[in-house]
């Protein structure tokens, strides 16, 4: 079984490098690209006997260590 998780910064939180490449894509002529946020993906190979068990813990691992819930969301999906 395996899980994708995807962190990206909250809406609130300043995103430096999504904002550098939004400003560089509007000067290579993507003026139609009005607002750009960089994340990250991670992607993990687990061992659970239920989808259920694998949500839960990843959903934990999320929350104690994969994204800073300060500043961060995340959102995740089990792949089989």
């Amino acid at each position: 079984m395996k899980a994708r998780v995807h962190i990206f910064y909250k809406d609130s939180v300043f995103d430096p490098q999504g904002n550098t490449v939004g400003e560089s894509l509007s000067k290579m002529g993507f003026s139609k690209v009005k607002k750009v946020r960089v994340g990250r993906v991670i992607d993990l190979e687990m061992e659970y006997p239920s989808k259920e068990e694998a949500k839960r813990d990843v959903v934990k691992m999320c929350e104690k260590l994969l994204a800073n819930p300060v500043i961060e969301s995340f959102k995740y999906e089990i792949l089989e």
